[in-house]
């Protein structure tokens, strides 16, 4: 009778080659085959799994109730690309053709090629359902190996993404709105600076006329003309500080961020305050910089700030009182300038509604004019540009108003103490040839103004064009020394106008200003990379306006001395 072999029995409790006890393996199974089988049945999750050609094997309760069909309906009878959108498989056909230099037919083996190769692609795509319904999911595919690395399948495990597809369209429609809101509010800005800077270049261009003009006006009639550029260079400061805490508010707002030197920005500041502080009686004092400290801004509106800080600290000071600009570095890296006055002083609770818009914290009964929105403006170019701005106080001895930026190293240029001295306006003689300025404007009022100034200069005679495509007949006729140029033409703009004078070789060569009250920093960046010579704002300033012509004048004088040169060979 033969023995039969029994495997030796182990006792409970006793431990396998494995490590663990025969109770310990079969809690390990179950748990292990409890987990399986959440997972396939899972409603959350489709899962399917195909074999190494592609054709599904396994298709869970996820699946079915995602896609509506029955497990019995898909096994062995398709692959997963036949549920897919045909538009989608083609193209990612053709996409991983690209990525591999080889050409993948469109089927389920275009969405597995790339897996085949990787431990896992996740892409998206849309389902489409058994009733012709379809939904976007989230789908990871893996390549399945065997023991000897060869695939005999693959794994999708796929999540409906409707929901985070909705969130995205609702939040890309939100951004569209809010972008069209922007550029919407942007063209209200740009049209309402122009409409309100056209009247005014009129306001101001004669009053500065007759300011400056001959017969010398009388005293009582230079009262009134100093009442009228007032109250025209008042509303103009603000339209630009409405305009400005606008474009900060809307995001539009560019800064330059460069090495600014303390040095110059102080002296500038000082040239245009000192006059203000003497009529008033106040005593100016400004720090003597032993260091050339520089500070990492933007040069224009730093100045705008120091220039704000300034005037308040004079328009509500004392009579005879004293403003005292004192810079202090601020270890490790940055300096504290600080406005210093000897006013009134303010309540605690007034320095806590400082920097709020339109509060003038009482002041609107005074005699000082203001608008409540310069402190707004100067806080928003303080942080852009990553500074610091604040203010103490104490009432019956006066406020200090304080910024901090950070300090940066000097740039190659000032460091090597290289400096450009200023050029003068060149005076033409008395027996100098007379230069032609043509000026293309539809305004009656701008053209006269242009006029009247061109008038006192004997080097000088005006031609008008009332619109662009006069105007470009004129430059090639008569052969300008210069261009004044509007941008709000009738027919074609003066930026076109100008696009055309360039292109022409007759006409190429004439210095092209725009003076225009188009005046936004978009508009005047658009106009300089346009190709024009200078870009002037309405209102504009006398002065500026004749150095910016003179400078023009001499840049077409020295073309036209080079061009009669002869050619050396």
């Amino acid at each position: 009778m033969p023995m039969r072999t029994e495997s030796p029995s182990v006792a409970p409790g006793t431990a396998r080659p494995d490590g663990m006890t025969g109770t310990q393996r079969e809690n390990a199974l179950l748990k292990a085959g409890a987990l399986q089988t959440a997972i396939l049945t899972s409603a959350n999750f489709s899962i399917i799994a195909t074999d190494e050609k592609g054709i599904i094997q396994l298709f869970n309760v996820g699946a079915e109730r995602m896609l509506g069909y029955q497990a019995a309906e898909v096994v062995n009878r398709i692959s997963p690309s036949d549920i897919h959108d045909p538009q989608e498989v083609m193209a990612r056909a053709q996409a991983l053709s690209l990525e591999l230099g080889t050409t993948i037919a469109p089927g389920f083996e275009a969405l597995a090629f790339k897996a085949s190769r990787e431990i896992e692609d996740i892409y998206e795509l849309t389902y489409i359902c058994k009733d012709g319904s379809r939904f976007p999911a989230l789908i990871s595919i893996t390549a399945l190996r065997d023991d000897y690395n060869d695939i005999i399948g693959y794994l999708l495990i796929g999540t409906d993404n409707s929901v985070r597809k909705r969130v995205e369209s609702e939040l890309n429609r939100a951004m569209a709105t809010a972008e069209k809101a922007n550029l919407a509010k942007t063209d209200f800005l740009s049209g309402m600076s122009h409409e309100l800077r056209t009247p005014l270049n009129a306001i101001l261009g004669f009053a500065q006329v007759l300011e400056s003009g001959a017969p010398t006006p009388t005293p009582a009639q230079k009262r009134n003309i100093d009442q009228i550029l007032k109250a025209g260079w008042y509303l103009l400061d603000l339209i630009n500080e409405i305009l400005d805490l606008a474009l900060i508010e809307s995001g539009k707002l560019t800064l330059s961020r460069e090495p600014v030197s303390l040095v110059e920005v102080m002296l500038e500041c000082r040239a245009m305050i000192e006059p203000q502080a003497k009529k008033r009686g106040i005593a100016m004092s400004f720090p003597q910089f032993e260091v050339p400290y520089f500070v990492s801004a933007d040069r224009t509106r730093v100045k705008q700030v120091l220039i704000n800080l300034l005037f308040n600290a004079i328009k509500y000071n004392k009579p005879d009182g004293a403003v005292a600009v004192v810079c202090t570095p601020c270890p490790p890296d940055s300096i504290r300038i600080s406005v210093q006055d000897t006013g009134a002083g303010l309540a605690p609770d007034q320095v806590a509604q400082l920097f709020q818009p339109f509060n003038r914290l009482g002041k609107e009964a005074s005699a000082e004019e203001g608008t409540g929105i310069g402190l707004v403006v100067s806080k928003r170019l303080i942080d852009l540009m990553g500074g610091t701005i604040g203010a103490d106080s104490i009432v019956g001895e006066g406020s200090v108003f304080w910024i901090e930026l950070g300090l940066t190293t000097a740039p190659l240029l000032a460091a090597s103490g290289v400096e450009r001295a200023p050029t003068a306006p060149p005076q033409a003689p008395d027996d100098a040839p007379r230069h032609t300025v043509l000026h293309v404007e539809d305004n009656p009022a701008n053209l006269e103004l242009v006029e009247a100034l061109i008038a006192r200069r004997s080097d000088l005679r005006l031609l008008s064009a009332a619109d662009g495509n006069l105007g470009i007949e004129f430059a090639r006729t008569y052969q300008p020394a210069a261009i004044v140029m509007d941008i709000n033409l009738p027919g074609i703009s003066g930026i076109e106008a100008m696009r055309r004078l360039r292109a022409d070789p007759s006409t190429a060569h004439i210095p092209i200003i725009a003076l225009s009250a188009n005046a936004m920093p978009h508009d005047i960046e658009k106009g300089l990379e346009a190709g024009f010579f200078n870009y002037l704002t309405k209102p504009l300033k006398v002065r500026e306006f004749m150095d910016a012509l003179d400078v023009a004048l001499a840049f077409s004088k020295a073309k036209s001395v080079r061009a009669a040169e002869p050619a050396t060979v």
